[in-house]
């Protein structure tokens, strides 16, 4: 990821975490939020109660026209169901269908772990911090999303 990803002041964007296993998502949404607010973007923060839900927010949220990108972050800890696969699946396909059909990039900051340790090494821990990534790559792809509408005129 590069470091300068140019001028984002004015540029929008909303970050939408989950309250399942907030005490991880609350972390990556801050550190999202954080370093978007650094480079002059303005953020809206959202809740939705688990990981399946986020694809239903970044879509009414992409309806509106009213962000540059949608940040989603999320934690699904592994157990001892199936339960893991179908939540992880789900949500990865539903963020996957918004980037290929909708006008605005929408982020994937959701971890999908084995243990809630491998979650906290990946929020600011060893592992690096998953949600200032994120940020990263939304003001990389809404400069990107800038310049071929630029192009397009």
């Amino acid at each position: 990821m590069p470091a300068e990803v140019g001028n984002c002041d004015g540029l929008r964007v909303a970050v939408v975490s989950t309250e399942w296993n907030s005490h991880i998502t609350g972390k990556l949404a801050e550190g999202a939020t954080q370093t978007l607010e650094a480079a002059g973007v303005e953020t809206e923060h959202f809740t939705v109660p688990g990981a399946v839900e986020l694809t239903f927010a970044a879509q009414r949220l992409t309806d509106t026209g009213s962000f540059d990108a949608i940040i989603v972050c999320g934690c699904v800890i592994k157990g001892d169901t199936p339960h893991f696969d179908y939540v992880c699946q789900s949500v990865t396909q539903g963020i996957t269908a918004l980037n290929t059909d909708g006008p605005i990039p929408v982020i994937f900051s959701v971890l999908t772990v084995n243990t809630e340790q491998q979650a906290l090494d990946r929020c600011g821990g060893t592992c690096g911090h998953k949600g200032i990534e994120g940020a990263q790559t939304a003001m990389a792809m809404m400069r990107f999303n800038l310049s071929i509408l630029d192009d397009e005129d």
